[in-house]
């Protein structure tokens, strides 16, 4: 039913707080009762049902003071007291406060007993070390919050038998440092933990434990854990003490409560095995079992499995307490949205999850598709209204339907389960999907995590559940039937590496036969990519061609959520790429590629201009001019070489041409960089070293750099990442940059200094970061004088070489070196100097350098001017001219 009128925010809180069974006073307007509401209803009920049962094993304590904070009145500090529980399980802060008169309390600057509602419980695991035997926490760092104006530290210190640390709190760590970087280094420096890349330092005695030691004791079940901090919610922010021993003692006793709570459960405890993880492909995004983690269980504190099952408990028990008051298609309804409550509670509330010190919340579980061990993790509070509680997740889950309600108020939609690669579904328009890539997220895996909880959630309730979670774990790929999950994992194919990948790119190319098959004569297939490595965009393009279909559109979409705002130029890997296809007449003939390349160099040359005034910069502008590009290509089911007639152009060797004068475009752009358009003819004779560098340097900058879009643009260049790095020392590799679409887990173990910097949650590439060198850092001696295998020298180890000349103060050898060169009268040397100090920071040392050198240049000598001959920089092949 609908209201009479639209209802005010506290009608709507009124609502909110309203439970099934309860009665209200009546308001003369009747509440929408629609799937949503009564997943607010329901979880509301579920919370309550729970917290008088878990209140025990998380307790509150209160500070005595004043709730006017600026102007209190004169008190004595008190030692902080534990609240006493009411029967359902909420504080009893009246209980506390029984001595004060009303008088009293009503006035504001008064001291009074006030809640500190905990947030989270901090842990660190720990490991006995093999030289003194103490008990070593394992911390990757110590701050708990690092912000501009708040900045809080976990102090440790060997205790007097030195056999463990004792912890403290410093609340106002103060700011070290006459610069930035000096005052990075100081706060890396005192908020080091005992982690590096070596393994574990003791405290005590400073012998290392290695990360193969860890592993031995994991194990052997020999890792431990140890309370460092609690997180408290104050008046004015949260607020970080030590763990009480009443509160260490709640959650030990939790473990003895367990057998109990998971009697009345299906299949008990998930006691179901992680996956194995290592070998190549997707599953190198597991590494839990190398530290002992054999079982879903082991993944959560013997509390967090209290907590867990309780939930799970009283989800199940809705369908007793809604006996009769709700439709049975609607009871599944409500059943189900409450599952996935409990498997989002799962995600925050596991022995993976951690906390952010800025800002100041829960990392949680999946914060990328990777399941690494976690050194020092976070124990969310069930019912904490502030950062990952069961409450907020039922808000979020009720927000998804009133969404979904609305987007299907005008016609219903159809879920069904089924095998992609069977065309079961004629006369369609368009097909959209957003497949697999290759070993990038093992899905499946991922996926066990949540269907543990679920099933134990569901199961038993309905038909429809029963078959949904009929097996213990997931669907994996079906070597029998030769179907199932299609990800690159050679741990489904007995390690063959080779089989693994070629049962992929088969069953992605079934998949676009069965879209084909599926769709209308005038129908689109819609396919959403955001896997930018150029190896893999060439294997799914193949795939769609041969499927029948013509590439007429690709466009750069940011959907994916990101923790900060990315401005639309941004050049980041933000975006996915949706690829646009038609049918490909039966009728189309062959191609040659002589014509096919004229045709894309027409098609795309208007593109690119529209592209760019659009906004789109980085490795998207790469991409969207991909799409174009390829429908002169895709026309063709075959394209032939014409000087080589036996011969076909692949897919790779077509987007290498398009690639290379799409880089072309970008850099004439950088050239000119005065809007008058992009000087093509100039950057086609630039050497690929140089190209690439202004691509770089254009769209990172100097910072970290996804390794994707680095490969990609030396691909483009005709350049490998690895001769950027080793033969021209351009780039820096951190992280797996030099071996891409490795897996993350295995690199979270031992990249220590991960969290102390980086406060959004933003997800990163699969393939590491790289990082452009500055003209400091390249000291090579030969720079600028040599370059290897006789090749030309690039015009960037020009511009270093003159530059490390010209702060040496040797005038002399800068003019000898331009006139041995040539280089007063090289147009496209003078306008790599100036894209260099348009691309520099202002007030640099850079920028200041590069100014007094090209006034000297101009000074000393007269440029070339427009139209008069130009050296040809680019002396040797790139990758579309060998």
């Amino acid at each position: 039913m609908v209201g009479r009128t639209k209802k005010t925010k506290k009608q709507e809180e009124a609502d909110r707080d309203t439970l099934p069974g309860f009665v209200r006073p009546d308001t003369g307007r009747a509440p929408k009762a629609d799937l949503a509401w009564h997943v607010r209803a329901w979880g509301r009920w579920v919370l309550n049902e729970t917290r008088k049962e878990l209140a025990p094993f998380y307790p509150t304590y209160a500070d005595f003071e004043p709730l006017n904070l600026k102007n209190p009145k004169p008190y004595e500090p008190q030692e902080m007291r534990l609240v006493p529980l009411q029967d359902d399980g909420t504080p009893d802060l009246d209980a506390l406060n029984a001595e004060f008169s009303a008088a009293y309390l009503a006035d504001r600057r008064n001291p009074r007993w006030v809640a500190k509602p905990t947030v989270a419980y901090l842990w660190a695991r720990t490991v006995t070390c093999k030289n003194c035997r103490a008990t070593v926490p394992l911390l990757k760092t110590r701050w708990l919050c690092k912000k501009a104006n708040k900045r809080v530290l976990l102090t440790m210190e060997p205790g007097r038998d030195r056999s463990g640390v004792v912890f403290g709190i410093d609340d106002d760590v103060p700011v070290q440092g006459g610069n930035a970087a000096q005052r990075r280094e100081n706060d890396k420096r005192i908020g080091a933990g005992t982690m590096s890349r070596a393994g574990a330092q003791c405290p005590c005695c400073s012998a290392i434990m290695t990360m193969e030691d860890i592993r031995f004791e994991g194990k052997a079940g020999r890792l431990g854990m140890v309370a460092t901090a609690v997180v408290t919610e104050s008046q004015t922010s949260k607020a970080y003490r030590l763990p009480t021993a009443h509160e260490i003692d709640c959650a030990s006793r939790a473990e003895a409560e367990l057998d109990r709570v998971f009697a009345d459960i299906p299949f008990g405890l998930p006691t179901e095995p992680t996956p194995a993880g290592g070998g190549s492909g997707a599953g190198r995004a597991f590494s839990i079992q190398g530290y002992g983690l054999m079982r879903w269980c082991d993944l959560f504190t013997s509390r967090q499995l209290l907590a867990m099952g309780t939930f799970v408990k009283h989800v199940r028990g809705v369908t007793s307490a809604s006996a009769m008051a709700l439709p049975l298609d609607w009871g599944d309804a409500v059943l189900a949205e409450l599952g996935c409550c409990v498997s989002r509670l799962a995600d925050r509330a596991s022995a993976v999850a951690s906390w952010q010190n800025s800002p100041e919340k829960i990392r949680n579980t999946f914060s990328r598709f990777a399941l690494p061990i976690t050194w020092d993790f976070c124990e969310v509070m069930p019912w904490a209204d502030s950062s990952g509680g069961f409450e907020q997740g039922v808000e979020w889950v009720a927000e998804v339907c009133e969404h979904l309600l609305a987007a299907t108020a005008t016609g219903e939609g159809q879920a069904r389960m089924a095998s992609a690669t069977v065309a079961d579904c004629p006369s369609l328009d368009v097909v959209l999907t957003d497949p697999p890539y290759y070993d990038a997220i093992p899905y499946s895996d991922c996926m066990d995590f949540f269907y543990v909880w679920l099933r134990r959630s569901l199961h038993g309730l309905s038909a429809t559940f029963d078959a949904a979670f009929a097996k213990p774990l997931s669907p994996k790929w079906d070597v029998a039937a030769n179907d199932g999950e299609l990800i690159d994992d050679s741990s489904r194919h007995g390690g063959d590496a080779g089989k693994s990948k070629t049962t992929y790119e088969d069953g992605m190319a079934r998949a676009f036969v069965a879209c084909e098959k599926s769709l209308q004569p005038d129908g689109r297939l819609v396919i959403v990519f955001a896997h930018k490595h150029p190896d893999a965009w060439g294997t799914l393009v193949s795939a769609i061609i041969r499927a029948g279909f013509i590439v007429d559109g690709s466009w750069p979409i940011q959907t994916e959520r990101a923790a900060r705002t990315r401005s639309l130029s941004s050049a980041a890997l933000s975006s996915s790429l949706w690829i646009v296809c038609k049918k490909r007449p039966a009728a189309a003939k062959l191609g040659w590629d002589n014509r096919v390349l004229e045709e894309m160099r027409a098609n795309i040359t208007t593109r690119l201009r529209d592209f760019w005034d659009a906004g789109i910069r980085g490795p998207d502008f790469v991409w969207a001019a991909t799409g174009p590009a390829l429908e002169a290509y895709s026309k063709h089911p075959v394209v032939k070489k014409a000087n080589d007639p036996g011969q076909v152009m692949t897919v790779g060797e077509f987007l290498v041409h398009v690639r290379r004068m799409v880089v072309d475009f970008v850099v004439g752009e950088v050239l000119t960089g005065n809007g008058d358009g992009s000087d093509t003819a100039a950057a086609d004779r630039m050497d690929s070293p140089t190209a690439y560098y202004l691509l770089h340097r254009h769209d990172f900058g100097l910072g970290d750099a996804p390794a994707g879009a680095c490969i990609l643009y030396a691909t483009a260049c005709g350049i490998s990442d690895h001769d950027l790095e080793v033969t021209w020392d351009l780039i820096s590799t951190k992280g797996d940059a030099g071996t891409r679409g490795r897996g993350d887990a295995e690199m979270d173990e031992g990249d220590i200094e991960g969290d102390e910097d980086d406060g959004d949650d933003e997800g990163t590439s699969s393939g590491g970061q790289m990082k452009l060198k500055g003209w400091a850092q390249r000291q090579g001696r030969n720079m600028g004088y040599d370059a290897p295998s006789g090749r030309p020298i690039p015009l960037i180890d020009r511009v270093h070489r003159l530059m490390h000349l010209w702060r040496a103060g040797d005038v002399h050898k800068v003019d000898e070196y331009l006139d041995d060169n040539g280089l007063r009268r090289h147009e496209l040397f003078r306008r790599l100097v100036q894209s260099l100090i348009e691309l520099s920071e202002r007030g640099s040392d850079e920028r200041t350098l590069l100014e007094s050198l090209s006034n000297h240049i101009g000074g000393r000598g007269a440029t070339a001017q427009k139209g008069e001959f130009m050296p040809d920089a680019r002396g040797w092949g790139r990758e579309d001219e060998q």
